[in-house]
């Protein structure tokens, strides 16, 4: 079976069904979600377009409340499950197109979600679809499981998972090939700053202050609001030589408020804070300079003292690492600052394959100045290198690929750690730039296609 040219024969279709579902605007929106649209309107027709379109197609598929839903053929007591997802972090800012016109240029297609997942879900769909009318002999069920809150909190599987089976193994296409059998611990935790500064000067005072927009995603944006400003070309002299020495860019004005400080930050997967720039940590920096009020100079000062160019928790004292997925890491998503209301930052911590999230836990509720009043943990995941579902895999990337099938483990976690025999598969190739979460994010239309190809085969030989 030469599965790139049944991929081939409907590349047109596919090239323009993927541009179709990254054009609608994915984003989690509390404002209006509801009855059957838990987390928005637009996550919403994400998930309907694609179960429309697998019934249009001949699949069977439900609908789990705007929850989840999937998308099923063959029969058998077995399940292969394929976990994707159609919710997409927010755009950001500094766009060279359109983050939802889905636009070709140079061989790629442009838009949030064309990698991380909507491009490699309609991979998965065509892949589907390709066994389906080539009439292949399948002994157990094919599932894909359509999540709608990956990006978030992953109330869609818990949701699906109380009322639905457990596939017997399956895979993610949400990360890298070749095959990904490791995927770190998640920790989300927030912390109530109370660290004042009994002996700061109090020139100026910290009204306001806030970054981010995920504790998963390195923010490229903050602000803050100083009040009391009486030489404003000086403290604007000071951020323009910050910004230089930081390769930063930014602005300083004022309005009604008071002397308004935007920075610019490079955004990026909180897998690894190092390949973006935290908006949030180099403001933070610069204000910790300023004369500031007791309160407004020891939040900046907190922060400072345990993030400032610390992205392994060294500062923490909870740095850690193994030789199967590496160093521990950790992302301020998220600060938030009201002058005499409650002040809170929110991290993201990836910790290594064999490190306990109990033992992080009990070192974070030490930290000096803060009380931390939300954590929550999803424990790592592994699968042995052995495994039935890992050999299979193997020899379908070899065989596509001409390339040797190498194990890796990953920061990020996916949709894979839901089930107990689950891997990560794909759909970003070795040597391509991860731009997931980052601005003009694109996907290869080269890379589609052969990972529709990969798909296709990896479906018929599990299910076969």
């Amino acid at each position: 079976m030469n599965w790139m040219d049944e991929v081939l024969k409907r590349k047109e279709e596919i090239i323009l069904e993927t541009q179709k579902f990254l054009q609608i605007k994915s984003v989690l929106d509390e404002k209006t979600k509801q009855i059957g649209a838990p987390f928005g309107r637009g996550i919403k027709q994400a998930l309907e377009h694609l179960l429309q379109k697998g019934e249009k197609d001949g699949f069977q598929v439900k609908n789990l409340d705007g929850y989840a839903g999937h998308i099923e053929m063959g029969k058998g007591k077995e399940i292969v499950g394929v976990l994707c997802h159609v919710d997409v972090v927010p755009e950001g800012d500094g766009w060279s197109f359109d983050p939802y016109g889905a636009t070709i240029h140079d061989g790629k297609i442009y838009a949030r979600g064309a990698l991380d997942d909507k491009g490699p879900t309609m991979a998965v769909y065509y892949a589907m679809k390709i066994v389906k009318e080539l009439g292949l002999p399948l002994s157990k069920r094919v599932r894909m499981i359509i999540g709608t809150d990956e990006e978030s909190d992953w109330r869609c599987v818990d949701h699906y998972f109380k009322h639905e089976e457990m596939p017997d193994i399956g895979f993610a296409p949400d990360a890298d090939f070749p095959i990904i059998h490791a995927e770190k611990g998640i920790i989300d935790a927030v912390f109530s700053v109370n660290s004042v500064n009994k002996h700061a000067a109090g020139k100026y005072v910290l009204k306001s202050f806030s970054s981010g927009r995920r504790f998963n995603m390195v923010p490229d944006f903050a602000k803050a609001v100083l009040g009391n400003v009486q030489n404003f070309s000086e403290v604007e002299k000071s951020f323009k030589q910050f910004l230089s020495a930081s390769q930063l860019k930014g602005r300083m004005y004022q309005n009604e408020e008071g002397a308004v400080a935007e920075l610019e930050g490079i955004s990026a997967h909180a897998m690894e804070p190092d390949n973006g720039k935290n908006a949030g940590i180099y403001l933070a920096n610069f204000l910790s300079a300023l004369p500031l009020d007791g309160e407004g100079k020891g939040f900046v000062d907190w922060i400072n003292r345990y993030f400032y160019q610390d992205t392994r928790g060294k500062k923490l004292d909870i740095s850690t690492q193994d030789e199967v997925s590496g160093e521990l890491t950790v992302n301020v998503g998220i600060i938030h600052y009201e002058k005499g209301k409650e002040k809170t930052v929110s991290i993201n911590i990836r910790y290594p394959v064999t490190k306990k999230g109990s033992e992080i836990k009990e070192k974070l509720e030490k930290i000096a100045g803060c009380q931390l009043i939300h954590f929550s943990d999803s424990a790592p995941h592994y699968v042995e290198q052995n495994h039935p579902l890992i050999q299979t895999l193997k020899k379908v990337y070899e065989e596509q690929t001409g390339q040797k099938a190498e194990l890796i483990s990953i920061g990020g976690g996916t949709y894979a750690r839901s089930l107990k025999a689950g891997i990560a598969f794909g759909p970003l190739f070795p040597g391509r730039e991860d731009i997931a979460h980052q601005k003009d994010e694109y996907i290869y239309i080269e890379d589609l296609l052969k990972a529709t190809a990969i798909y296709a085969q990896a479906i018929y030989e599990l299910a076969k």
